[in-house]
């Protein structure tokens, strides 16, 4: 729902060169997909840290999507989603074609307001903490504070890869693994997006759980 640009998380589960600072409600994650042209995996560079590449979640729209959706095939785009591993971007995908409209969502950078209508999104509303969501999604720190996020609606027509997140490499002290949540590619958003709505990341704490 990741996130600017590359956008992305820990396993980072908007929405997306930033998506917002909270972690999104998904259903239960349906068993791996890796049927048609989706999945690449590449060995991790000998110079970062060595982690499991190995695509994990389902590159299928969620239930309720289902029905707006169809298989296309549009290599070129699928190739600009998909990501090598420690390098952001989707770990494996497929394209679809919207066919009625639905709602997504997207957190981004306040600071680069062409951040708003990026290439990365997801289905559901963040909520949560934001490290959690920055872990769903693989969003390094200095790629975005996620503290905006813009709710639109998809515009039938647009062609979409559906996927789940590639490694991201922040730091010496931080590398998101590949994830499971689901995130949603597509080119053009200002173009192919609707009925937009902004909102604001605001503080709410939450108290520590501790051990008695």
């Amino acid at each position: 729902m990741k996130l600017v640009t590359p956008l992305i998380a820990i396993t980072i589960s908007t929405l997306l060169s930033g998506c917002v600072v909270i972690k999104h409600s998904t259903p239960s994650k349906n068993a791996q997909d890796t049927t048609s042209e989706n999945i690449k995996t590449t060995p991790t560079s000998s110079a970062k840290p060595l982690i499991a590449n190995a695509c994990i979640g389902s590159i299928s729209p969620p239930a309720e999507y289902a029905d707006k959706l169809k298989v296309v095939h549009d290599k070129p785009l699928l190739a600009n989603a998909l990501g090598e591993p420690t390098k952001g971007g989707l770990c494996q995908g497929k394209v679809y074609e919207v066919t009625e409209s639905f709602t997504i969502y997207r957190a981004w950078n306040s600071t680069n307001p062409n951040s708003k209508f990026g290439k990365w999104w997801a289905f559901y509303e963040p909520s949560g903490a934001r490290s959690e969501y920055r872990e769903d999604y693989e969003i390094c720190y200095q790629w975005s504070p996620i503290d905006m996020m813009t709710q639109c609606q998809i515009s039938p027509g647009t062609k979409v890869v559906i996927g789940t997140g590639q490694s991201a490499f922040c730091s010496q002290y931080l590398t998101y693994p590949v994830s499971d949540a689901q995130q949603i590619y597509f080119e053009n958003a200002d173009e192919s997006t609707m009925n937009c709505n902004n909102f604001h990341g605001v503080f709410n704490w939450q108290p520590v759980a501790t051990e008695m």
